[in-house]
C-alpha cells in the first residue's frame, strides 16, 4: 500500500490547461474517486499518477517517494481501464499473468499466484477461456484479476464499469468495493457516474474545468455542496436552483414566499433537494405552478412542476396521484435550504429557519 500526494499538479498543451494546480493527498488503503463531467481533467489526472503523462508543473509522491521523473514500470501501480484491454489470443490464465511473466517470475509461481488472484475475482474454472468466450462482467473481472495479482501498492481505475448494463454495474461495483477492503490497497478512480462515487468512495474530489472543486466524503458533499456546480452535479435528479433576490430583508420575488438570510441583499441562489421539498395545496407552499411531467420511479414518484420559468423537481410517494396541467403548491423544509453567492457559484451558510 501506499499513500499519493499531489502538490500544485498542473498539465497544459500550449495556452490550454487540463489540470490546474490540482492539491489532494489520498492515504495509504484509501479508496478516492476523482468524479467530474467529461473533459474536466480528471483522466488526465490519473495519467500524470500512472506516468503516462508528464506533469508541466508541481509535484507527485506515492509514499515519500517523488514519482514525476519515473517511468510506469517502476511505479508499482496497476490500471484498470474502460476497455479492459486484454490479449484475444491469451487465455484468461495468461491474461492475468501476463505481468508476473514479464517480471520474469517462473511457471510454477506463476500458475500460483494466478489462481490466487482468480479465485479473488471468482474466475476460477474460466481460466482455460479466452476472451472472445466470457461475458462483459467476466472480461472486466479477468482485467480486475490481471491488475491484482502482483499485489502493486496502488489501483489506478479509469471509468471500468462503463461498458457494463445497468444491473451488472451494481453488481461489479460491489464486487470491486469488497475487492478493495478485502486487499486494502490504496484505489484511485475516475468516473462521471456520481453513482459510482456516492456508492464506492471512501472520499470524493469533484472536478471540473480542470480545477478541484470540493473533497470530502460522499454524504458532506451531497449534504453541504460547496458550490453550484458540485450542487448541481450530485444528486439525481439534481438540486433545484432558484435566482432570487433580497432587499430590505424580503425575498423580492412574487413566485416565492421564504425567510430572507438574515443580513443579506442583493441577487442568490437558493438550492433544496427533490426529496425535501413537499406537495402542498395550491397556496398553501412556499411556491405554486403547474405539474409539467410525473415519473414512477417506482420507490417514489418524481413530480416536475413549472413555477414561473423554472422548472422545480420533487421527489414524492409512490402513490401520489398528480395528473398534468394540476396546480400544486410546493413547501420546502428550511433545515435543508442551500444559498450560494450568485456571481462566484460558492456557498454562504445562513440560517434561514429564523
Amino acid at each position: 500500500m501506499a499513500s499519493v500526494t499531489l502538490s500544485s499538479v498542473s498539465k497544459f498543451w500550449g495556452s490550454f490547461v487540463a489540470v490546474d494546480k490540482i492539491s489532494l493527498a489520498m492515504a495509504n488503503g484509501e479508496f478516492v474517486v476523482l468524479l467530474g463531467p467529461s473533459g474536466c481533467g480528471k483522466s488526465t489526472t490519473m495519467r500524470m499518477i500512472a506516468g503516462l503523462d508528464d506533469p508541466s508543473a508541481g509535484e507527485i509522491r506515492i509514499g515519500d517517494r517523488v514519482v514525476n521523473d519515473l517511468p510506469p514500470g517502476k511505479r508499482d501501480l496497476a490500471m484498470v481501464f474502460q476497455n479492459y484491454g486484454l490479449y484475444p489470443h491469451m487465455t484468461v490464465a495468461d491474461n492475468i499473468g501476463y505481468p508476473l511473466k514479464v517480471a520474469g517470475v517462473n511457471r510454477e509461481e506463476r500458475e500460483r499466484q494466478v489462481r490466487a488472484a482468480a479465485e479473488r475475482v471468482e474466475l476460477g474454472g474460466l481460466l482455460e477461456r479466452k476472451p472472445g468466450q466470457l461475458s462483459g462482467g467476466q472480461r472486466q473481472r479477468v482485467a480486475l484479476g490481471r491488475a491484482i495479482v502482483r499485489t502493486p501498492k496502488l489501483f489506478l481505475m479509469d471509468e471500468p464499469l462503463s461498458n457494463l448494463d445497468a444491473k451488472l454495474r451494481v453488481y461489479m461495483r460491489a464486487e470491486l468495493k469488497h475487492l478493495q477492503r478485502d486487499l486494502g490497497t490504496t484505489t484511485i478512480y475516475v468516473t462521471h457516474d456520481q453513482v459510482e462515487a456516492m456508492t464506492l468512495a471512501d472520499r470524493v474530489a469533484v472536478m471540473a474545468n480542470g480545477k478541484l472543486q470540493q473533497v470530502g466524503t460522499p454524504l458532506d458533499i451531497y449534504n453541504t455542496p460547496a458550490n453550484v456546480f458540485v450542487a448541481g452535479f450530485l444528486g439525481n435528479p439534481p438540486m433545484n436552483l432558484l435566482p432570487i433576490a433580497i432587499a430590505d430583508g424580503r425575498v423580492q420575488d412574487s413566485e416565492l414566499t421564504l425567510a430572507a438570510p438574515a443580513g443579506v441583499n442583493g441577487a442568490i441562489t437558493v438550492g433544496q433537494r427533490p426529496e425535501d421539498m413537499r406537495l402542498s395545496e395550491t397556496g398553501a407552499g412556499n411556491m405554486a405552478g403547474e405539474v409539467y411531467n410525473t415519473e414512477l420511479l417506482g420507490d417514489s414518484t418524481l413530480v416536475t412542476v413549472k413555477v414561473g420559468k423554472n422548472l422545480v423537481a420533487v421527489k414524492t410517494d409512490k402513490n401520489t396521484k398528480v395528473h398534468m396541467g394540476e396546480n400544486v403548491g410546493i413547501r420546502f423544509d428550511p433545515k435543508h435550504l442551500h444559498f450560494f453567492d450568485t456571481t462566484s457559484g460558492t456557498r454562504v451558510a445562513f440560517d434561514a429557519s429564523r
